[in-house]
């Protein structure tokens, strides 16, 4: 007798939902994104259906999700660049149909909460600003639900994204400064931060196609201003010559550094140049002046939200990765060397 073949059956909901011990009800709302289970619950089903394998019918997740017309924000509070974003995405949304919901990121309060946050209310895509770190989690992310990061790439995910060119970026930052006479140019990094590893990569790039390796140095930091006034704190502490240049992996690093060398009595950019990277709206006040790089927000933002309705619609296209040229804006933060 022909020995019988095991048939291998495709996983359910409730096999989910007997994995986790709550019911098969619990389990639909949370693949709806709908509200009614804990956050700590929404992981424990979510790592289930990956145990299993199961996957939930695209089409009909987003049938269900398209009754809610709600977009997602995840932002980091305090962060200039993302109130710009975010003034550009409710106009756009607004004209497609879409009401936005914001999450924040807080120092007590890490990305991913956030995001979960926004997926237990129902929303139908979401938009990241900055994206997250762990690229698993990113792909994982892609997969339940349409989404967009700004400023952020994650390859090889279902995700799309939207950024500057960071690299020109910071090749136009370096050239302005070897323009005006600067060699001895020291680069504030941005940690894990948005763009951050981009533009400390392009920093070194840019210095040895100067011809100047040997006077690359990079501080560590991230994008806050704490971490600017640190990175002035220890170069003063030193008690050696100082750089005549510095690039602040962004506007608000750039800001925190500049104003912990003037409280030192020293000038900018007299006794040292500075740039940042954002073009925010502190960055054009009068007294601050800052020379940086604009990234077109507004664009950004129209671009994400487009990206996300987009694959709203077809959920089966192929990640993109949407862009946008940099520009340099040159204010009073740069000047010639001293002789």
């Amino acid at each position: 007798m022909a020995p019988q073949r095991t048939r291998h059956r495709r996983p359910t909901m409730s096999d989910v939902a007997a994995r986790v011990g709550v019911s098969r009800a619990l389990v639909s709302l949370v693949f709806r994104n709908e509200p009614g289970a804990s956050e700590e619950t929404r992981e424990k089903i979510f790592a289930a259906a990956r145990e299993l394998g199961y996957q939930p019918d695209s089409a009909a997740r987003l049938l269900a999700r398209s009754r809610s017309q709600v977009l997602g924000v995840l932002l980091t509070v305090r962060n200039m660049f993302h109130a710009e974003l975010v003034e550009g995405i409710y106009p756009v949304a607004e004209r497609l149909g879409y009401e936005i919901l914001l999450s924040a990121a807080l120092p007590g309060r890490d990305k991913r909460r956030a995001i979960e946050a926004l997926l237990g209310h129902r929303c139908e895509g979401l938009l990241l600003l900055g994206g997250h770190s762990d690229a698993d989690y990113m792909a994982d992310l892609g997969k339940r639900i349409p989404t967009v990061v700004v400023g952020h790439r994650f390859p090889a995910t279902p995700v799309d994204s939207v950024h500057v060119a960071e690299a020109k970026g910071v090749r136009q930052i370096v050239d302005h400064l070897v323009g005006l006479g600067h060699s001895s140019i020291l680069h504030i990094d941005g940690g894990d931060d948005a763009g951050a590893v981009e533009r400390r990569r392009a920093y070194r790039t840019a210095m040895r196609r100067h011809g100047l390796a040997e006077q690359i140095r990079v501080l560590p930091g991230d994008h806050t201003e704490d971490s600017g006034a640190r990175a002035a704190q220890a170069l003063l502490s030193e008690g050696t010559e100082l750089p005549t240049a510095v690039f602040a992996s962004n506007d608000r690093c750039a800001l925190g550094f500049m104003d912990s060398i003037r409280r030192a009595g020293l000038d900018v950019p007299g006794t040292i140049s500075v740039v940042g990277f954002d073009d925010s709206h502190l960055a054009r006040l009068s007294h601050i002046d800052l020379t940086t790089i604009g990234q077109d927000p507004a664009r950004q933002a129209e671009l994400a939200v487009q990206a996300v309705v987009k694959r709203l619609t077809d959920p089966e296209m192929p990640p993109r990765e949407l862009v946008l040229p940099p520009r340099l804006v040159v204010r009073g933060t740069t000047a010639p060397p001293m002789s």
